[in-house]
């Protein structure tokens, strides 16, 4: 093996100038082309659609040894929010910007982040209009939200399409387990109630210790490689149709943002094996049968593991209204919204009023009619 080192990734430039006058084109959602805003020429991309040679996985050992291939790295201009924590891909001329994931403002650095390069991503189907509407509709469903913040983000500034890293891994596992079956059988007992002597039938489980093996194959195991958004919002936003991924290309990018893993692999493996354990352990369960069961032990070979790094399409919207930033993520696939909650104080007032009225006019007419008024 050599010991020169391989050449060192060079930084990826997500700029398409139009062919017809030279502005930036942008990525269509939807319709699997670029366009240029200024002139309207549209361009196709060549590697559109989902692959059907499938997207090929990296291996995860050599990942961990630093062993992947140098194309399979690059580096990239990132800026790391002080808030929130995202480091999120910038271009070369932009040098201060508001965080897309909580509106602070920050100034970029000229930092750059060698990271494993995706291998895939899911495009863009819906455009900021139809993310908008989806945002608005589920803030009017919203009877306790603040009129004002519901306004505000009818005409508010422009949301961001942002891609989201994601790790998905996949493995073979063999699991040998200890445990005991349990059998429900019933017993007649004799008891004494209100002065009565009455018999029941009370429960008893009779365990019998079992051991055994379950196998699975784990694929595409998602794990979000982002902490810049809370967990419970990213995970609502799923499922993914993870069957429609294409192989990762740059113009897929054009006038979109790209968020920087945060996440490691390792760490990434690490909830992944969380996620395996629990289907795991379900496995066992079922294998050991029974009425009941208990799981002592449960010893799994985890063999063949290979990952993806690939991108996720999200619109974020993050507003500051009276002082506090409300964070709202639509799903740019399927328009599935979720946000932080904001009340308003006087319609809850409102409604706590109408409820004591409802139910003080409930309280007089039950009275009335046991008066036999």
């Amino acid at each position: 093996m050599s010991d020169t080192p391989p050449p060192a990734p060079v930084e990826i430039k997500h700029r398409f100038p139009c062919a017809s006058c030279g502005a930036d084109y942008r990525y269509d959602p939807g319709g699997d082309r670029l366009i240029c805003d200024h002139c309207g020429d549209v361009a196709g991309i060549e590697t559109g659609g989902p692959w059907q040679g499938g997207i090929r996985e990296l291996d995860f050992a050599a990942a961990l040894r630093d062993q992947l291939p140098a194309q399979e790295m690059e580096e990239t201009r990132v800026t790391t929010c002080t808030s929130c924590g995202a480091q999120v891909e910038l271009g070369t001329d932009t040098h201060a910007t508001e965080c897309p994931f909580c509106a602070s403002p920050v100034v970029t650095d000229t930092g750059t982040h060698r990271h494993i390069k995706p291998r895939a991503l899911l495009p863009f189907s819906l455009d900021e209009e139809q993310a908008r509407k989806a945002m608005t509709d589920w803030l009017g469903r919203l009877w306790f939200a603040p009129n004002g913040l519901q306004n505000y983000a009818r005409k508010g500034r422009k949301m961001q399409g942002i891609y989201v890293p994601y790790w998905t891994f996949d493995a073979d596992t063999k699991s040998q387990y200890r445990g005991e079956r349990g059998t429900v059988y019933y017993e007649t007992r004799t008891v004494t109630r209100n002065g009565k002597r009455q018999q029941i039938q009370v429960a008893k489980v009779r365990w019998r210790a079992v051991s055994g093996r379950v196998a699975r194959f784990f694929d595409d195991v998602l794990v979000l490689a982002s902490t810049a958004l809370p967990k419970r919002y990213t995970d609502a936003l799923e499922p993914w149709d993870l069957s429609a991924l294409v192989p990762y290309a740059p113009e897929y990018l054009a006038g979109f943002r790209a968020e920087g893993y945060s996440v490691d692999l390792e760490q990434g493996f690490a909830q992944a094996r969380d996620k395996m354990d629990a289907i795991i352990a379900r496995d066992v369960r079922f294998d050991i049968g029974g009425d009941r069961q208990r799981i002592h032990d449960i010893d799994t070979e985890v063999r063949d593991t290979t990952f993806k790094h690939i991108l996720l399409p999200v619109w974020l919207a993050a507003y500051r209204f009276r002082g506090r930033t409300y964070r709202f993520v639509v799903n740019a696939r399927t328009g599935r919204v979720l946000g932080e909650r904001p009340w308003s104080a006087w319609k809850i007032a409102v409604a706590v009023v109408i409820g004591a009225a409802v139910a003080g006019g409930i309280g007089y007419l039950v009275a009335l009619e046991q008066g036999g008024f």
